[in-house]
């Protein structure tokens, strides 16, 4: 008879642990989060309990309540964990495309298509509204680099809609955390199918440039681009 474990067994200690990491760094990083979820679990605990009482069925509505307590604290769990996540990376090169890629509704996203020496930079993404080209750095640096990868792009974008929107603190730009919000309300212009050709389109153009995934620590430098080979 085997001893292995089932699948199940083997992913919940994994889950758990990724809990209390995620529990930890949210307590770090705003110590009112974790009773904030506490107290909203226990409260809709105690709402539907009283329900139960006024209408004589305390025997049905006790399990529902503590099913419905664990489901409102997960969610706002969630959320804390979510708003903890942008303090973190907030100000960081590569806070957008960390945030880009997290995103749900099939988007395609090339991060630093563009950039330069200061780490300004310009990510991809692709999706149902069409191109939507998301810049990192001074309101006042990357026009051009929004300009310039918009032009590069719009041959093989053809007639599909190219967006561009600023991250940063600036006038006029969108703050980390409100960025993912600002995308889903974006109209869908495109079909999954129109959204398959214009990935293949997009994913043969050359790369002018490669930077490291993710955000990276303040202070680090801008690696080089490949130098063009002569014929």
């Amino acid at each position: 008879m085997s001893n292995k474990p089932t699948d199940g067994a083997q992913e919940r200690p994994g889950r758990i642990k990724q809990i209390r990491m995620v529990a930890q760094v949210l307590r770090q990083a705003d110590p009112k989060a974790l009773p904030i979820v506490f107290a909203s679990a226990i409260g809709t605990l105690v709402v539907v309990i009283l329900i139960g009482l006024l209408i004589g069925q305390l025997w049905f509505f006790i399990p529902l309540g503590l099913l419905a307590a664990v489901a409102v604290g997960m969610i706002v769990f969630g959320q804390m964990a979510q708003r903890a996540q942008y303090k973190v990376i907030a100000g960081q090169p590569g806070a957008a495309a960390a945030i880009l890629k997290n995103m749900r509704g099939g988007w395609t996203v090339t991060e630093a298509v563009s950039g330069n020496r200061n780490l300004d930079m310009v990510h991809r993404a692709v999706g149902r509204p069409g191109v939507i080209l998301v810049s990192e750095g001074p309101r006042s640096r990357v026009g051009q680099l929004l300009g310039a990868e918009k032009k590069r792009i719009s041959r093989a974008a053809q007639q599909v809609p190219i967006y561009d929107v600023q991250v940063g603190d600036d006038e006029g730009q969108i703050p980390v955390d409100k960025l993912q919000r600002h995308l889903m309300k974006l109209p869908r212009n495109l079909t999954k199918g129109q959204v398959s050709e214009l990935n293949d389109r997009l994913q043969a153009l050359p790369r002018s440039m490669q930077m490291p995934k993710g955000p990276m620590p303040k202070g680090a430098k801008m690696p080089k681009g490949p130098k063009p080979k002569m014929r």
